[in-house]
């Protein structure tokens, strides 16, 4: 425990801890994102194609079939792709990812669906 983390925002409890990528607190049992908190403060919130907040870490799944430059098949719609990271990308893309069987890229918010 740590003096630096923020109170739960469930229960207001001040004995919040970090397990991984997430902050715990033992006495409600909620988790939350470190990033989700950092990037409502700064004001900068990311939503998917259907109004959800998506935070780092998240899992989504792409809701259309996007073409991939160099690749005779894109990627199709329905594929899930884990661990995601937020970013400040070119031209929308504020997604940062690796999807099974293309490699590292990024994607725009408004073409996945939090899973």
């Amino acid at each position: 425990m740590s003096d630096n983390l923020p109170a739960c925002p469930a229960c207001s409890s001040t004995f919040t801890y970090e397990m991984g990528a997430l902050l715990v607190c033992p006495e409600c049992g909620h988790e939350w994102s470190v990033s989700a908190d950092a990037a409502a403060e700064e004001g900068r919130v990311i939503r998917d194609s259907v109004g959800n907040v998506l935070a780092d870490g998240d899992t989504v799944t792409v809701v259309k079939a996007l073409k991939v430059k160099g690749s005779p098949s894109g990627i199709k719609a329905g594929t899930k792709v884990r661990n995601i990271r937020l970013v400040d990308g070119v031209d929308g893309h504020d997604i940062d990812c690796k999807v099974d069987g293309f490699g590292a890229m990024q994607l725009k918010s408004s073409v996945v669906k939090k899973a």
